[in-house]
């Protein structure tokens, strides 16, 4: 008995027939392993949220530092007891006929004097 032959093509047809569905159950496994851990899938798309709302809390920060320097910038160039402050605090100035007498803090007093040191061994 002889059996037609079948030329490559046609086992080629043959074989992706009878295994169409193993081939598209791996194309689907495939795609979804690249949906879960490839560069742009749901992994990534997590990590990207979580480093701009860090992001944001960041520059919510630094907005609410600048609103709080913009604040005393407008003080200080308004506000003459703020100016005032600065000059007498930070600068040293006085009014006229006003005198400024400038302390050194008193030092720290230990509670106990400190002991001495012993001296050689005296020898008889």
């Amino acid at each position: 008995m002889t059996e037609p032959t079948m030329s490559f093509a046609e086992q080629l047809r043959d074989f992706i027939r009878r295994n169409a569905n193993w081939f598209l159950a791996a194309a689907v496994s495939l795609l979804l392993l690249q949906d879960v851990f490839g560069t742009h899938g749901v992994l990534a798309m997590r990590r990207a949220q979580k480093e701009a709302a860090t992001v944001k809390e960041e520059i919510n920060l630094i907005n609410e530092e600048n609103r709080q320097l913009q604040d005393r910038v407008k003080s200080l160039k308004t506000d003459p007891q703020a100016i005032e402050h600065i000059a007498r605090e930070e600068m040293g100035l006085a009014r006229p006929g006003e005198y400024i007498f400038k302390t050194s803090p008193k030092p720290a007093e230990s509670p106990s004097p400190a002991p001495q040191p012993a001296g050689p061994p005296k020898t008889p």
